[in-house]
């Protein structure tokens, strides 16, 4: 099959103007639907109410009722008595109807009662239609109410309830057809226990059946097809054809020899736009069949999602007269350098949180396959398609994803990584307030530099001290001496090697990491791990170059695992809990002190003393210690730097 070139690229604007305006005159057929079921639908006519509301005159207080000519003159120098007895006034409660004769309401709080309760002595006159709800006061029968297009919110339920309307013509929600297509795609519901080499689970239509909703559609989701340019052609006529008001094909969007979706709608009908200059979500293709839109969105996870996001969400919005709100943007000073690449705007996926007056955005990893990165994610971060990156410390506009208390109750993390991390990540989660702790792995004297540049609230460290086995303290006096830091103990846990179960090349010490058989995967330089190995290879008079595998890393202790576990690698340096997470074994080597590096003017602050209570609970604790391979038995001590 031939390569097909991306042939019409445009930037996001020119995408979106094209796409959009093809589709500018669509519509959608209207439906009738119970008015409680209105909410986030949308008129597709104008309302009138059918009653007043109120429709009588009610009291808006409870107290006595009279004619309010009748209480003129009264005053604490020639009070007024009103006869209840005979009904010159009456007693009545709040919402209830108005006598037909009375015109005013008196507090209950101003009348002096006789002990009878036959007669009320008042002190000040009322004026006409004083506390009371008088009929149409908040509806009028016949007036509008809504008009077309309208957005249906909470409280207009009520309006439409109160005005006598039981049910409103409302605009069907767009459907869309969502077309997984893959020859490596399974459901996840026909293996549910294993997935069979070689094939990955399909999981993208669940995230975009929820960007559908969220734009207000609703989506229907076939079977997965495979990568058969007959199959696919005809069962997208087939969706085309049918009610749908779109049709998205995932995957088979970019130039590889099965990607076959562009050859297809340019066979059925018009591609309009065959790749966006955005990273990631370039391979886009936007077209439109029988007069309806067809999208063939990139099967990498991450660049699917933003290409729904940037594309296809607002079309949906359109389609319906509504819009989607644009997310809330606050300035962030970059904590790292972001190349980019000249001519593509890209989306970064990022993490933001407060450190003292501003705030400080920390990137994730890049790729398109890693929705994790967005999972993680509370911001996104545009640079824009003129530059070439952004310089760390710039200060940028952010897109935030969640709410700004949220991002200013996120706690940064940088340095080393550790599992235990994840353990105070949802204990925090579930205080209240809830804080986040949001780690992001660049190894220990990563994390020291991240505090020198006062772009992290704190940093994992384990670092060794060759001269004296210390842990730390001499990093911190060396390349922190400038700032005021507090070292507090989280864990001890053991290093060592981490093979497969069973330990079948008998790997027992440093010295098997020479033999001719053994692959060998290493941790990142910067990294304590990496400090440790290089020390006991210095301590031996060991050559690291003669080690198979020494120069290839990872930046966790779990990535280091699962490379174990996925037999790309014999054996790796790591700690003792990522191994028995992965059901390994481990050989132990040493026990090792992990402490959180944090600035003194941060110690006092909520979000620091919410993580210094929860490692100081038993909970906690027995749950750190149940990971194995670790010691509490200094949780939460404060370490001397001299």
């Amino acid at each position: 099959m031939q390569r097909k070139i991306y042939l019409n690229m445009q930037a996001r604007e020119e995408a979106q103007q094209i796409f959009w305006s093809r589709f500018s005159a669509y519509s959608l057929d209207n439906e009738t639907i119970p008015s409680r079921s209105v909410f986030e639908r949308v008129s597709a006519a104008p309302v009138f109410a059918r009653f007043s509301a109120p429709s009588f005159h009610s009291a808006a207080m409870d107290g006595l009722a009279v004619l309010a000519e009748e209480t003129f003159g009264a005053s604490d120098e020639s009070p007024k008595t009103l006869s209840i007895e005979s009904g010159q006034a009456t007693m009545i409660n709040t919402g209830f109807p108005l006598p037909e004769e009375k015109n005013a309401v008196i507090m209950i709080e101003n009348v002096l009662l006789s002990g009878d309760g036959k007669k009320g002595v008042i002190r000040a006159p009322v004026y006409p239609w004083q506390h009371v709800r008088k009929v149409g006061e908040d509806i009028v029968a016949t007036e509008l109410l809504f008009t077309t297009g309208h957005r249906f919110r909470a409280p207009d339920i009520g309006a439409l309830l109160a005005a006598g309307i039981n049910t409103v013509e409302v605009r069907k929600k767009p459907k869309v057809h969502i077309i997984p297509t893959g020859n490596e795609l399974v459901r996840l519901e026909d293996y549910p226990d294993t997935i069979p080499s070689g094939k990955t689970v399909e999981s993208n239509s669940g995230v975009l059946n929820g960007l559908v909703e969220t734009a207000g559609g609703i989506a229907e989701i076939s079977p997965i097809l495979k990568d058969d340019y007959e199959g696919i052609k005809a069962h997208l006529l087939d969706m085309v054809n049918s009610d749908a008001d779109m049709v998205i094909i995932n995957a088979g969007s970019s130039a590889g020899s099965a990607d076959y979706t562009v050859r297809i709608v340019e066979e059925l009908g018009e591609v309009l736009v065959h790749g966006v200059t955005i990273m990631p979500g370039k391979p886009t293709i936007l077209g439109v069949i029988n007069n309806k839109p067809v999208v063939g969105l990139p099967g990498y996870p991450v660049s699917a999602i933003i290409a729904m996001e940037q594309l296809v969400m607002p079309l949906l919005a359109q389609m319906q007269g509504i819009y989607l709100e644009p997310p809330v943007m606050i300035k962030a000073s970059l904590a790292k350098d972001l190349p980019s690449r000249a001519g593509i705007e890209e989306f970064r996926r990022m993490i933001v949180g407060r450190i003292g007056v501003g705030f400080v955005a920390v990137p994730l990893k890049q790729g398109s396959g890693a929705i994790t990165t967005l999972t993680r994610a509370n911001s996104i971060l545009r640079i824009e398609a003129a530059s070439e990156g952004e310089k760390a410390g710039q200060v940028m506009e952010i897109d935030l994803l969640q709410p700004l208390p949220m991002i200013e109750r996120t706690i940064l993390s940088t340095g080393s990584h550790d599992l235990c991390l994840d353990l105070l990540n949802d204990s925090l989660r579930q205080r209240q307030p809830a804080y986040t702790l949001a780690s992001t792995h660049v190894g220990s004297l990563g994390g020291i530099m991240a505090l020198k540049q006062g772009m992290c609230h704190l940093a994992g460290s384990h670092l060794l001290d060759p001269e004296d086995g210390s842990y730390n303290t001499s990093y911190v006096r060396k390349h922190l001496a400038d700032k005021d830091i507090r070292l507090v103990t989280l864990v001890h846990r053991q290093q060592g090697f981490i093979v497969r179960k069973g330990n079948p090349k008998q790997i027992k010490n440093i010295h098997d990491l020479f033999k001719d058989d053994i692959q060998f995967i290493n941790r990142q330089a910067g990294s304590g791990t990496r400090v440790l190995l290089d020390y006991e290879l210095d301590r031996q008079d060991l050559d690291a170059d003669e080690i198979s595998g020494y120069e290839n890393d990872e930046y966790t202790h779990m990535a280091v695992a699962v490379a174990v576990l996925a037999n790309k690698v014999d054996v790796g340096l790591g700690i003792k809990s990522a191994a028995k997470a992965l059901n390994l074994d481990f050989v132990p080597l040493v026990e090792e002190r992990y402490d959180l590096l944090i600035p003194g003017k941060l110690f006092e602050t909520p979000m620091i003393q919410a993580v210094l209570s929860v490692i100081a609970t038993d909970q906690f604790q027995q749950r750190v210690e149940a990971l194995g391979g670790y010691s509490t038995r200094e949780t939460g001590q404060i370490v001397p730097l001299v």
